[in-house]
């Protein structure tokens, strides 16, 4: 039976090793465009254009300037490290994904949520993909106003169960949008009601359906001594 490192250590250079790759190509930053006044400028220039001598400066406005000047380098740097983890991590999913698909022959056509190891299963990547559904404003009030007609006109004992469903589903939420999940469950209950007005309203909501524009998440875990698995937190609100 193979002896399997477990500490944490040794984890997060297998974590490394797994991901981080020499760029193929420069990485493009951020141009760092402000200005860094020194103290030995004199005087320092104000948003409004003045110029104010430097003994009339403040400690706290001479930190302040030293620190952002390198919070923002550093940032800078941050972000440009961030994009090529992107590239990187997205590139490696993808080649990972269609090697996976070639050894099932599976249909290559499928899209969508991906998760893959390593070897042992210590490194989990996760691809999450987010396709968000809008709809058009002037669609979907149509469609509303062809339930409405439904609710006034064809409400039996057979179909009363999708009243309130559909009284839900219009409701806007505190953000003043639909909630697209109550929209889109009235769907799949067309065949059952089987009522024309029902179904055209149906139509309607199928044809207002817009979807902006995919966003794809990339989540890097591994596993830790007691079998579950921690995600390397990317987010820097949340660290």
């Amino acid at each position: 039976m193979c002896k399997i490192p477990t500490t944490d250590k040794i984890r997060n250079i297998q974590v490394i090793k797994s991901i981080i790759v020499k760029p193929k190509k420069p990485m493009k930053t951020i141009p760092f465009t402000a200005t860094v006044q020194k103290v030995k400028d004199g005087e320092w220039c104000n948003e409004a254009g003045q110029h104010i001598p430097v003994n009339r400066l403040t400690p706290s406005e001479k930190l302040m300037e030293k620190y952002s000047a390198k919070l923002l380098k550093d940032a800078i740097n941050l972000n440009a490290k961030l994009k090529q983890f992107k590239d990187a991590i997205r590139d490696m999913s993808q080649e990972a994904y269609n090697a996976f698909m070639e050894e099932k022959t599976t249909n290559r056509e499928t899209k969508g949520n991906f998760t893959w190891y390593n070897f042992d299963r210590s490194i989990k990547i996760e691809v999450s993909v987010n396709q968000p559904i809008k709809f058009d404003d002037l669609t979907i009030t149509k469609a509303k106003q062809k339930f409405d007609v439904f609710l006034d006109a064809n409400i039996t004992s057979k179909n009363a169960f999708v009243k309130e469903m559909i009284i839900n589903a219009f409701e806007t939420q505190r953000t003043g949008s639909l909630d697209v999940k109550k929209v889109m469950d009235i769907t799949r209950y067309e065949s059952k009601v089987n009522d024309p007005l029902f179904s055209e309203a149906v139509a309607l909501i199928n044809s207002a359906i817009r979807r902006p524009k995919t966003k794809t998440y990339f989540r890097v875990w591994q596993r830790n001594q007691a079998g579950e698995y921690d995600n390397i937190d990317l987010n820097i609100s949340s660290i």
